[in-house]
C-alpha cells in the first residue's frame, strides 16, 4: 500500500495525498444478500435533537453485514475478495465456507485471495484465524477482540489496530492495547490473529472541505471565532487566544477531563490506564 500525491490542477488537490489499495480485489460488487440500505440521522436522536454535532449530507451507503462474533465454527473457508466498506476505516474480506456459507470479515494486513481462514478451537495460529484467547500464544498480536464470550469482537476493530496478548492467569488474559492501556479479559473471549488492514489509513491528507463533505461532516467553526454570547471562548478586540481553559460551546471542560464512569464495573479489570 502506498501512499499517492496529485498534480495540482486544482487549488484542493495541491496538499491531497489519497492510498493506492492493491490489495483490493477489482470489479466485485457487494454481496447483495449481505447488504441493506441505510438512513441518515445527521446527528440526530429519536425526539430529533442534535446530540452529535457537524454530521449531515454525505454519500449514499450501503450497510454490510460483518459477521465480528465469527460464529461459523471450524469450518474452513476460502477468501474470495477483499472488499471497500463505506462504514469503516478497514477493508473486509468476502469468505467463501465449505458448506457452501458465505460471510464478511474485517480484513487483516496481509490476508490473500485464496487464502484458507477457520474459527474455532481446531484453527492454526495463522493471520485471519480467530481462536479462545486460552488457544493463542503469548505475544501474538490480535484484533476483533470479545470483552464478553459469544458476544463478538468488540475492541481493536479499526484500520492498522493491533493489541499484544502479554499473560494469561487466573481464567483472564492481560492485552496491551493501542492506547497503551493494559487490561484484562476472559480467556474463553475468542480474538483473530494479525492486525487489521488498511494500516496506512490514518496517514492521508485530506486537502480539500469537500472530501469531509462526502464522508458526512459538516463544518466546525472555532469558538474564537464567534461572539461571547454564542461561546465561551468569542469575543475581545481583534484576533485573540483561548485565554482560559478550553470549554464546550456549554462551558463545560473540554480538553482533560476524564469521562469515564467512576463506578462502572470494567474498571476493575483495567491493570494500567491509557497514556
Amino acid at each position: 500500500m502506498a501512499i499517492k500525491t496529485y498534480r495540482p490542477i486544482t487549488p484542493g488537490q495541491r496538499f491531497k495525498t489519497g492510498l493506492v489499495h492493491e490489495e483490493l480485489t477489482k470489479g466485485v460488487k457487494p454481496l447483495k444478500s449481505k447488504t441493506t440500505g441505510t438512513k441518515k440521522h445527521a446527528g440526530r436522536n429519536a425526539t430529533g435533537r442534535i446530540t452529535v454535532r457537524h454530521r449531515g449530507g454525505g454519500h449514499k451507503r450501503k450497510f454490510r453485514e460483518i459477521d465480528l462474533g465469527r460464529r461459523k465454527l471450524n469450518v474452513p473457508g476460502t477468501v474470495a475478495s477483499i472488499e471497500y466498506d463505506p462504514n469503516r476505516s478497514a477493508h473486509i474480506a468476502l469468505i467463501h465456507y465449505a458448506d457452501g456459507d458465505k460471510r464478511y470479515i474485517l480484513a487483516p494486513d496481509q490476508l490473500k485471495v485464496g487464502q484458507k481462514v477457520m474459527a474455532g478451537t481446531e484453527a492454526d495460529i495463522s493471520v485471519g484465524n480467530t481462536l479462545p484467547l486460552a488457544n493463542i500464544p503469548l505475544g501474538t498480536v490480535i484484533h476483533n477482540i470479545e470483552l464478553v464470550p459469544g458476544k463478538g469482537g468488540q475492541m481493536a476493530r479499526s484500520a492498522g489496530a493491533a493489541v499484544q496478548l502479554m499473560s494469561k492467569d487466573n481464567g483472564r488474559a492481560q492485552l496491551k492495547l493501542p492506547s497503551g492501556e493494559v487490561r484484562q479479559v476472559s480467556l474463553s473471549c475468542c480474538a483473530t490473529i494479525g492486525v487489521v488492514g488498511n494500516t496506512q489509513h490514518g496517514t492521508i491528507k485530506i486537502g480539500k472541505a469537500g472530501r469531509n463533505r462526502h464522508k458526512g461532516i459538516r463544518p466546525a467553526v472555532r469558538g474564537v471565532a464567534m461572539a461571547p454570547n454564542a461561546h465561551p471562548h468569542g469575543g475581545g478586540e481583534g484576533k485573540s487566544g483561548i485565554g482560559m481553559a478550553p470549554k464546550t460551546p456549554w462551558g463545560k471542560k473540554a480538553m482533560g477531563l476524564r469521562t469515564r464512569k467512576k463506578n462502572k464495573a470494567s474498571s476493575k479489570l483495567i491493570i494500567r490506564r491509557r497514556k
